[in-house]
């Protein structure tokens, strides 16, 4: 499978989605799975509650606020791929993450449900057909394809598996 069109996804999305090489969706997203459960695997507990600026998510938010996203992204492809046209809303990262404490859980625990959630996702993704992989729909008052779900889903991770080496443990 090939890097989705420009026109399957709101311009913003474009910032993720080019961070992520063409192939295979599903074995990128397998591959990556590894990637950051070992990345998060190798921070401390009492890492957790750091933020690398006044006003910046914790690591514990940040790993929340991740898998909060992949769970939307998932479900507005599950949504797309199945062919339902309804429009479907936004979501407001910031109010997500004020609207639950992740800094009272434990990193073990946040870990654990971005497992489950990862390994819904993947086998979601796998039973896709060619024709589910090109539908279109809409989200947040844009077009977008399922395809570009998946390769936001795997961009954003990316994105901010860079923030937590550069600004949270570079430290």
């Amino acid at each position: 499978m090939t890097k989705p069109e420009t026109n399957e996804y709101a311009e913003y999305y474009g910032r993720y989605i080019s961070l992520v090489a063409d192939g295979d969706i599903n074995k990128t997203l397998a591959a990556q799975f590894e990637d950051t459960l070992k990345l998060l695997r190798s921070i401390p507990e009492s890492k957790g509650l750091h933020a690398y600026a006044p006003g910046k998510w914790t690591i514990k938010q940040a790993i929340g606020h991740v898998t909060d996203a992949e769970r939307v992204f998932a479900y507005r492809a599950l949504r797309v791929g199945r062919g339902d046209q309804t429009a479907l809303p936004g979501f407001e990262q910031d109010d997500f993450v004020a609207g639950t404490d992740f800094n009272a859980r434990t990193l073990a625990d946040l870990i654990d449900e971005f497992t489950v959630v990862r390994q819904a996702t993947l086998h979601l993704f796998k039973h896709f057909s060619d024709e589910e992989w090109r539908r279109v729909g809409t989200a947040s008052d844009n077009p977008v394809s399922t395809r570009a779900l998946a390769y936001c889903i795997a961009g954003h991770e990316l994105y901010h598996n860079a923030l937590l080496r550069e600004r949270y443990l570079a430290e």
